[in-house]
């Protein structure tokens, strides 16, 4: 998703783990980075959707604060929600830094729940939606199937194991009657759907995306959210920073500063679009700097 949107695809560079020896105290007991006497916490992996930038711009961030405490930081990078949760239960990773786990992703949550910890949440009010060119000629998603002919009976989605694409085809498209009108949801990722936005907009033809808030698309593209007036895309939630079982008894300071972390809507926008847009691949790590030197009141509570 970078210089635009595009580039995200590409991989990002994981980061190398060695382990982390910290001493032992006059009883011989070792004590580790995370302050636990008799505990390891030699490497934090942090798991995250490269094309969902909440995620991305979250791990770059506690990479930043976690490396600079002096632990040393790994990126799982996993191409899906499912995996994504499976790892996080497993254990292959330890926390994922952004998870829509109330509304969203509720179904892993169900199936993985007892495998996880919440360590808090960091955003309030999260939304998915339904969004079009701000030059489209509609205001909610019940003119949809009045209008299909205006969108080629395509709703551009994102990743197929994605809780926005399941709340669609289960909720939204059955309310609003668009199957009955002929509507196709397109399901590709986030970054081949903003090729598609961008290419609609450069042409200035209408289009109907599968969105959400925050997400920085809204600050790069002159678009609105249709109305949901049969509340088919949920209830508004808070973005959580899950961990694997076990993971606040084995790096408690950690987990104890995970859960201080609250970003306001500016705050938030502000990291992902300096972050994504104004840095860019490979240069996301010097963004968050740039947004930490920004930011001094993030920056003092999470770095001392």
């Amino acid at each position: 998703m970078r210089k635009h949107a595009f580039r995200l695809a590409a991989g990002l560079a994981a980061v190398s783990l060695s382990a982390t020896a910290c001493g032992g105290d006059a009883t011989g007991e070792e004590t580790t980075a995370a302050g636990e006497s008799g505990s390891s916490c030699d490497s934090v992996t942090l798991g995250f959707i490269p094309s969902w930038t909440d995620g991305l711009s979250n791990a770059y961030l506690w990479q930043n604060v976690l490396e600079d405490r002096g632990y040393e930081v790994e990126f799982e990078e996993i191409s899906d929600a499912a995996p994504l949760y499976t790892g996080l239960a497993e254990g292959d990773v330890d926390v994922y830094p952004s998870a829509w786990s109330e509304v969203t992703h509720a179904q892993y949550m169900e199936e993985y729940g007892d495998s996880i910890e919440d360590l808090g949440a960091w955003y309030e009010g999260a939304v998915l939606t339904f969004a079009v060119p701000e030059y489209t000629e509609i205001d909610s998603i019940a003119d949809l199937a009045e209008n299909p002919e205006m969108f080629d009976s395509r709703i551009v989605g994102i990743e197929p194991g994605a809780g926005l694409t399941d709340t669609t085809k289960n909720s939204v498209i059955p309310a609003y009657g668009l199957d009955e009108a002929g509507y196709e949801l397109v399901e590709s990722s986030t970054t081949a759907m903003l090729a598609e936005l961008q290419s609609a907009v450069d042409a200035q033809e209408d289009i109907v995306v599968t969105l959400w808030h925050p997400f920085w698309a809204y600050s790069q593209f002159p678009l609105k959210d249709l109305e949901d007036p049969e509340g088919a895309l949920g209830e508004p939630e808070a973005l959580h920073i899950l961990a694997t079982e076990g993971f606040s008894d084995r790096c408690a300071e950690v987990a104890d500063l995970m859960g201080e972390l609250q970003l306001t809507d500016e705050q938030y926008a502000a990291l992902e679009n300096t972050v994504v847009n104004e840095y860019g691949e490979g240069q996301y790590a010097e963004g968050v700097e740039a947004w930490l030197e920004a930011n001094p009141e993030v920056a003092e509570t999470l770095k001392g």
